[in-house]
């Protein structure tokens, strides 16, 4: 057998050196002092606009980016907030209202960063959070204890915000009242003449701590009437509404909260195939207010819910950074009005 021989691979070439602040401040005909104070948006000292320039395009040249490790041992702190991804389903409604967040708490020179726990939960998260020393921890839902805040706090995190149901000992809160959407909702179904209401109760795994309240909200809606609430478990699958629809009409109901706009569109298209009309036999509300129900054949009505501006929160939580030692506000944040279109 005729050996073939393999011509040696050409060398990699050497890795370049990561570029310095150092090779900044030469390129630029500064000292490296200036350009610690132009990268870092010092407002103490004052840099001719020209020497900015020069510094920016210099380390845009070179590729330089400012160490974020050491930058964060000069101040005391990282500039970064740490936002735990939510262990439930968001829809588009918070997802947008997550994205204009970023974008202000950008604009306010901090990096936000989504984490992951899975399989983590409360003051177990909160020591995992704090091994990356976030600046402020934003967190989604109820499930952190005044123990998790402590760990926070210890580990330098300047400002702690919960966005739940509840106040949390310690952290600022962003309070959000879900009962006031079911209010709203079961309120418009009640003034339509509406008697005999379902409401759907989702069984997606963590979505109760939302469609609880909104149930409690219904029933306070109509206590003392004439009216009856039936809960009405439902996963968002169409094998699941199909099924619902299929007995509709032996349950009685002539109206249903459908928990949000998703759950609405889903349940609303298996009541018209099963040949329920909409909304004479039954009427349907949703939540959310999402564009896609406005695209429906009935048009979809629904509580619209508003949520706290994204700029309004990345204040709160610069402020709070700045004043670690200030009492913990709270706010209420969920305002809900009903939007009356054909479905109901």
């Amino acid at each position: 057998m005729v050996q073939i021989p393999k011509d040696p691979a050409p060398p990699s070439p050497a890795p370049r050196p990561v570029p310095t602040s150092a090779d900044v401040a030469r390129l630029a005909g500064v000292s490296r002092a200036t350009v610690s104070y132009v990268l870092n948006n010092t407002s103490a000292v004052r840099i001719s606009e020209p020497t900015r320039l020069r510094v920016h395009e210099a380390a845009k040249e070179l590729g330089y980016v400012p160490h974020a490790a050491a930058r964060s041992l000069r101040a005391g702190h990282t500039r970064m907030v740490l936002m735990p991804a939510p262990d439930v389903p968001v829809g588009p409604l918070y997802s947008q209202f997550l994205s204009e967040l970023q974008w202000a708490l950008g604009r306010l020179d901090y990096t936000v960063v989504q984490y992951g726990s899975v399989g983590l939960h409360g003051d177990e998260a909160a020591r995992a959070w704090a091994e990356l020393r976030p600046v402020a921890v934003l967190v989604p839902g109820s499930d952190l204890g005044p123990e998790g805040v402590a760990v926070l706090k210890r580990s330098g995190a300047r400002a702690v915000v919960t966005l739940g149901t509840e106040r949390v000992e310690g952290a600022h809160a962003l309070l959000m009242d879900h009962a006031g959407v079911g209010h709203s909702a079961g309120a418009h179904l009640y003034a339509r003449g509406r008697r005999r209401i379902g409401v759907v109760m989702p069984e997606e795994p963590g979505l109760d701590v939302f469609s609880a309240p909104r149930l409690a909200g219904v029933r306070r809606a109509l206590r003392g009437t004439d009216a009856t609430v039936t809960e009405l478990p439902l996963a968002y699958e169409e094998e699941a509404a199909a099924r619902l629809a299929g007995h509709w009409r032996s349950l009685g109901m002539d109206a249903v909260f459908a928990y949000n706009d998703e759950y609405a569109m889903l349940l609303m298209r298996a009541l018209q195939d099963e040949g329920v009309a909409v909304p004479e036999e039954t009427a349907v509300i949703g939540a959310d207010d999402l564009m896609l129900g406005r695209l429906l054949r009935p048009r979809l009505s629904t509580v619209h819910i508003e949520l706290p501006a994204g700029r309004d929160l990345a204040e709160l939580v610069d402020r709070a950074v700045r004043e670690p030692g200030a009492t913990p506000e709270a706010h209420e944040v969920l305002g809900a009005r009903v939007v009356h279109r054909e479905s109901s």
